[in-house]
């Protein structure tokens, strides 16, 4: 690595200071041009520690044209000016502030700051963008009463939006409009939010729990206003639901959503004017799969959760960003399970955490959720900051009991509304409120990795006893070699007893027991009912006691977790042996039950009839088999599909008619009927007929996209003929040609180099729009592991052009999409090697950005 490389530096949790200034207010004026705008920021500072005397603003990549201290214009000898800060010394204790910079949007691909993209004026200012706008305290924890005044052609921008309240606009004399928009409550600067374009828009009306109407306005690219009709229902289910369960009301005249096609991430919580990657707004059951409709009104509720949870009480600093995302996750998470099958939900929810999250804490990037140091903020956004974050939260939830957390949260907002905060001041209001010592708990935040923990049983049948052994142990991870024990609410239900009911044990110390007296000796316990803790559970059941645990338990997370136990010792069998391993009776007899018989929540049964994928199989293994993994995954579906081929069917026709709605009831039959069609795919007697005729006939995207990908993965010859078929009659779509992106980029056939290469060179693929990158690479190196996995190691090249490509346009995009290298060292010694080569040729390159090194280099040096 170069002398360059290696001299980075790293920010840490240890140095934090509180700030020595405070921007009282922040007027800010645009005068809007794609090419050259230019901006004006009048800030009026307050010197918070009377000992320092130099103001530092932080600014990136901006040209600045004058500075103006306390109305004085002053010169390049009164400040000091580098490519990362704007200096000065100061006397006095308050004084203003007018900075004007000059900014090029359309040249701005890494979409950070204010950039131009598609005919629109966009911002994206989380973590730290807001420093490309203009110099400015960038940092959470300076709250600031922001105006801000947008001045553009109203012919190309006919809508020109900001945070909080419009209170004037006006034509000026050139033909330009001004529109001018106050925020009444104090926020950081990464709350910032400007837009400005030409859209279609969709309004309503909300009437709060306490009286008070608030205009609801979303805006969306032309043409696209139907579609936006189930993001603004789902955002009146989110504003009710947020009130009835926990007592929040919105604060604003009104809430605006803004969708965009150009945006790094899925959605930005600006205060009263939220940004939307347009993939999360616009859907139709022509357009858009359930799956879709389920993450636009989870993602609405996420963003609209944090105007209380971010926004009224913000981070004091980066490194407690889990204390909004992972209360936010929570409250999304909650608020999901409330509006569809809750189980299948919770399965969803713990699939992240034991696939990506696991897999996090395995790699050179383990990091607590409250991280101690990094290079670059925008490597803070991970899984284990924001989903196992949630779990910690949910934990607390479990110990407190819902009076005893909402109890907790009514103190968390009298202490600290208006306020930057952290993850210990959150903490210390719950135990506050519930008088419960919560010392222990606080390790979750400081310490990294994935806990074990052990269940071994004993039977003593003179006393009619059982015993259940519990240990616990970390194991070192790339940032912490020690650790120590966690608190852990185990839920658990004893079957086959009088004690029939979930019941919680909590677990504080490395070794404990549960002891249930007057039992028979085939009681058998349920343990980490609902996963009730993030941890790895092993445990001594056999297959047959799994099985009935998956008929028998009232949990339905804990019936579908023992069938996963099944199918990992299934596979760890296979695998062992090096060939097909036969599929027990008991199995097949469970399967036949559920496709006759199917639960009442249809999509649970669709989950419990699932073989798990690669990936939740691979995180169970170091050194990966990957080889192995996928042969036995083939095989396992082939007995099913082969052994049940006529209740697969039976199933099928029962569920095949179903409304295209989005209901509970409609999602459940097209889950089971879709997954029915999995393994008839798998049948080339049967294959032709139904895949071609659910193709042809399908009222929903859902349906429509299940039948291509279930000929693809079972090698239906008429595959290439629906896939363009399909992808001539949506050509005009982006968000439907993403789908069908991706579906070819994992193709597992060895044709797919090809095919991805012609996909980078069709007319609606961009380098620069993020979500047709994602589309193409994320499906490759995440749904297509017998290609990128690749001996030859040509999948590894294939991503390393890509993230090379990507670093100069987009970095955030670029260190997202290197992650599936990072984790060299779980792969046998050829990878291994082809694996390294790649990270070496990353870290080696001049000019890599910080957000790719840091990660790099961590992996490198693990």
């Amino acid at each position: 690595m170069s002398a360059e490389a290696l001299s980075r530096p790293f920010k840490r949790l240890a140095d934090y200071l509180p700030p020595a200034f405070s921007i009282e207010s922040t007027d800010l004026t645009f005068e809007l041009d794609p090419v050259n705008t230019v901006v004006t920021a009048e800030l009026q500072i307050r010197r918070l520690d009377s000992k320092v005397v130099e103001l530092c603003l932080q600014g990136q990549q901006l040209e600045l044209l004058s500075v103006q201290y306390k109305g004085h214009l002053l010169s390049a000898d009164d400040y000091q000016l580098d490519d990362k800060s704007l200096r000065l010394t100061v006397q006095d204790d308050r004084f203003s502030l007018v900075i004007k910079t000059r900014l090029q949007p359309q040249a701005n691909t890494a979409l950070e700051g204010l950039y131009y993209a598609n005919n629109t004026f966009c911002t994206q200012c989380e973590a730290e963008g807001f420093q490309r706008i203009t110099y400015y305290l960038d940092r959470p924890d300076v709250l600031s009463l922001f105006s801000s005044s947008l001045i553009a052609d109203p012919q190309q921008y006919p809508f020109l939006l900001s945070n909080g309240n419009k209170v004037e606009q006006r034509e000026l004399t050139d033909g330009r409009r001004l529109v001018r928009w106050q925020d009444p409550f104090p926020k950081p600067c990464y709350l910032f939010a400007l837009v400005a374009g030409d859209f279609d828009t969709l309004s309503s009306e909300y009437q709060t729990a306490s009286g008070r109407t608030v205009q609801l306005e979303f805006y969306v690219e032309k043409g696209q206003g139907s579609k936006a009709s189930f993001a603004l229902e789902s955002l009146k289910r989110a504003m009710r639901w947020d009130e009835e369960r926990f007592g929040l009301e919105y604060d604003l005249e009104r809430y605006m959503v803004v969708a965009v096609d150009f945006f790094n991430m899925g959605a930005m919580e600006n205060k009263g004017l939220n940004v939307f990657n347009s993939k999360y707004v616009l859907v139709s059951e022509a357009s858009a799969t359930d799956k879709d409709f389920f993450n636009v009104e989870s993602i609405i509720g996420h963003e609209y959760f944090h105007n209380w949870t971010g926004n009224r009480v913000t981070c004091r600093d980066w490194f407690q960003l889990s204390l909004k995302e992972g209360l936010t996750v929570f409250r999304d998470q909650e608020f999901s399970r409330d509006m569809g099958s809750a189980t299948v939900n919770r399965i969803d929810a713990v699939q992240v955490i034991r696939t990506a999250q696991f897999a996090e804490d395995a790699s050179p990037m383990a990091h607590p959720i409250r991280p101690e140091q990094v290079m670059e903020m925008n490597n803070f956004y991970t899984v284990t900051v924001y989903d196992k974050g949630a779990e910690v939260i949910r934990m607390l939830h479990t110990l407190l009991g819902e009076a005893g957390f909402q109890a907790g949260m009514r103190l968390y907002f009298q202490r600290h509304d208006g306020q930057a905060v952290t993850c210990d001041d959150f903490v210390q209001a719950m135990q506050d409120a519930n008088q419960q010592d919560l010392t222990a708990f606080r390790r979750w935040y400081q310490q990294s990795g994935t806990p074990v923990l052990s269940v071994k049983r004993s039977y003593d049948a003179d006393r009619r006893q059982l015993t259940l052994t519990l240990q616990q142990k970390t194991p070192p991870t790339a940032d912490q070699a020690q650790k120590q024990p966690l608190v852990l609410p185990i839920r658990y239900q004893l079957l086959g007893s009088k004690r029939s009911s979930s019941e919680l044990f909590v677990m504080t110390s490395a070794q404990a027991s549960l002891t249930f007296d007057n039992v028979e000796a085939t009681a058998l316990p349920v343990v980490l009912e609902d996963f009730s803790a993030p941890v790895r559970l092993q445990h001594d059941y056999s297959d047959a006691e799994l099985l009935r645990i998956a008929t028998e338990a009232s949990n339905g997370f804990a019936r579908w977790d023992a069938l996963q136990s099944c199918w990992l010792g299934w596979l760890q069998q296979a695998v062992a042996k090096g060939e097909s391993y036969e599929l027990p009776e008991g199995l097949f007899d469970f399967y036949q039950q559920l496709l006759h018989q199917p639960l009442t929540d249809l999509a649970l049964t669709a989950e419990l009839l699932k073989v798990p994928d690669y990936a939740v199989f691979a995180e169970n293994f170091s050194p990966i088999p990957v080889d192995a993994i996928l042969d036995a995954i083939t095989d396992f579906r082939r007995q099913l599909s082969q052994r049940l081929a006529g209740a697969w069917l039976h199933c099928y026709q029962q569920q095949r008619q179903t409304t295209p709605d989005y209901h509970e009831t409609n999602v459940g039959q097209r889950a089971l009927k879709n997954r029915c069609l999995e393994f008839l795919a798998l049948l080339p007697e049967c294959n032709k007929t139904v895949l071609e005729q659910q193709y042809r006939n399908a009222n929903t995207m859902t349906d429509q996209l299940a039948a291509l990908k279930a000929a693809q993965q079972g090698g239906y010859p008429g595959f290439h003929t629906l896939m363009e078929d399909f992808g001539k009659a949506w050509q005009h779509d982006v968000l439907v040609l993403d789908k069908w992106f991706g579906l070819h980029a994992s193709n597992p056939d060895p044709a797919v180099f090809a095919q991805i290469e012609a996909l980078c060179q069709h007319d609606k693929f961009s380098w620069q729009n993020p979500n047709r990158v994602r589309a193409v690479f994320h499906a490759f190196t995440m749904l297509n592991p017998g290609q990128f996995h690749r001996l030859d190691g040509r999948g590894y090249a294939l991503l390393t052009d890509t993230v090379i490509q990507l670093d100069g346009i987009n970095p955030q995009v670029a260190a997202r999409l290197v992650t599936p290298l990072l984790s060299w060292k779980r792969f046998d010694t050829e990878r291994q090697s082809l694996l390294r080569a790649a990270l070496e040729r990353l870290a080696d390159r001049a000019g890599i950005s910080d957000d790719v090194f840091e990660k790099v280099s961590k992996a490198l040096a693990s």
